[in-house]
């Protein structure tokens, strides 16, 4: 568990360092032939990089977790690692040379190996019933969340030095993340290889298969309406900080780490205990229903108040987020942990990257309407729950929408 723990604070920590970042380099910074590359909008210019990592990390997700399934899970998580980090170099060099082109496409492969976040997840799922799998998986998350805030925190003062000193950072990051799980992460079980050719691999075990199964389907549609809403906030939030308050990026980290922080504390300390108390279904809905509702309120507030408001969407966010994968890993095991999990992970990537185009769209009328999309998707998500049949205890086995 410790090792989980640790990669996945590293590994997303290096995820989340250019977040702070990225939208004064494109919004704030002098015009440059990075920012206003073929004349576009810098706004758009801001939306593509942003949908670039996360289709990156769909197209990665949706086949990491069924080659560690095949292939071994520390052998398969080292591997990309190290590959991640050679994009953040090329991102560094990017930025040095002002090359848009090259910076997108560093992006894209970067987010391509950052999918192995999944098998991390995986690997917590197994260690049931040595540890109750919802504490790791909660666990698990509090790192992730960690990661989050650690990230943007250091990459807002590495900006100090310039914007490629933030992915240098990065790559150093991932490199030493992918040491650790070398050193700590259990060695692969003997006989652990690939069976099947790379191409029948992904044919046969690619993650977004699983959409076919009506039972997974039926969660996995909330799933995605979920992620829609909490990453229409992630990606526009902090243009909705510079466009409204004209923050600086060690000012978006610190709302970030507000964000984070509950999360952290609310993933790591309570959500066992809610669980028990409330059940896995009324966490759903008291969580993605609140979000909704907290999200479509923040653009009416001002700044401080909605520094108080960032914290009370942390703890929506680690509501549901602490209970919806180990409800996939108890139901679905049979399918595989590392497949299950990259179905979630990929979800994430899909709908970060959709909401990154279609959202950047909406900002140029003004950044307040993509958040007040995301709540209106989370109460979607909440909604589409609440409709799910529930015809016997064992109900995601056998539900679909009516």
């Amino acid at each position: 568990m410790l090792a989980v723990m640790l990669v996945t604070l590293i590994g997303t920590a290096g995820i989340a360092l250019p977040y702070p970042i990225l939208a004064p380099l494109f919004l704030t910074s002098p015009a440059s032939e990075l920012t206003e590359f073929m004349g576009l909008p810098p706004k758009l210019l801001l939306g593509v990089v942003l949908a670039l990592f996360p289709l990156g990390l769909l197209l990665g997700s949706s086949v990491v977790g069924g080659l560690a399934d095949q292939y071994g899970r520390r052998r398969t998580l080292v591997f990309t690692l190290f590959l991640a980090a050679a994009g953040y170099v090329l991102s560094a060099l990017a930025l040095t040379w002002q090359n848009f082109l090259l910076f997108a496409t560093a992006r894209f492969v970067t987010g391509l190996c950052e999918g192995n976040i999944a098998i991390a997840r995986a690997i917590a799922a197994d260690l049931h019933p040595a540890i109750d799998r919802t504490r790791a998986l909660s666990l698990a998350m509090a790192c992730a969340y960690a990661g989050w805030l650690l990230g943007p925190l250091s990459g807002g003062y590495l900006v100090a030095g310039g914007p490629a000193q933030v992915f240098w950072g990065g790559a150093l990051a991932v490199a030493v993340c992918a040491l650790l799980a070398q050193v700590f992460m259990p060695v692969d079980a003997p006989g652990t290889t690939g069976r099947e050719s790379l191409l029948q691999l992904i044919r046969s075990q690619n993650s977004l298969t699983l959409w076919q199964e009506p039972e997974i389907r039926a969660l996995a549609v909330f799933n995605v309406l979920f992620c829609l809403g909490v990453n229409a906030f992630y990606e526009f939030y902090p243009f909705w900080l510079v466009e409204k308050f004209a923050y600086q990026p060690h000012q978006i980290a610190f709302n970030t780490v507000v964000v984070t922080g509950l999360m952290i504390a609310t993933s790591a300390l309570v959500i066992p205990a809610l669980k028990r108390r409330f059940g896995a279904e009324s966490m759903l809905l008291r969580g993605a229903s609140g979000l909704g509702i907290l999200l479509i309120l923040l653009p009416l507030l001002n700044a401080h108040s909605a520094t108080v408001l960032f914290a009370i969407i942390g703890i929506g966010i680690a509501t549901v987020n602490g209970v919806f994968p180990a409800i996939m890993a108890e139901r679905f095991e049979q399918y595989g942990q590392g497949r299950v999990m990259g179905l979630l992970t990929a979800n994430f990537c899909l709908t970060s990257a959709l909401i990154a185009l279609g959202g950047s769209g909406l900002a140029l009328v003004g950044s307040e309407w993509t958040l007040i999309l995301g709540g209106l998707l989370c109460l979607a998500s909440a909604t589409w729950f609440a409709m799910l049949p529930r015809a016997s205890e064992d109900w995601p086995a056998n539900a679909d929408v009516h």
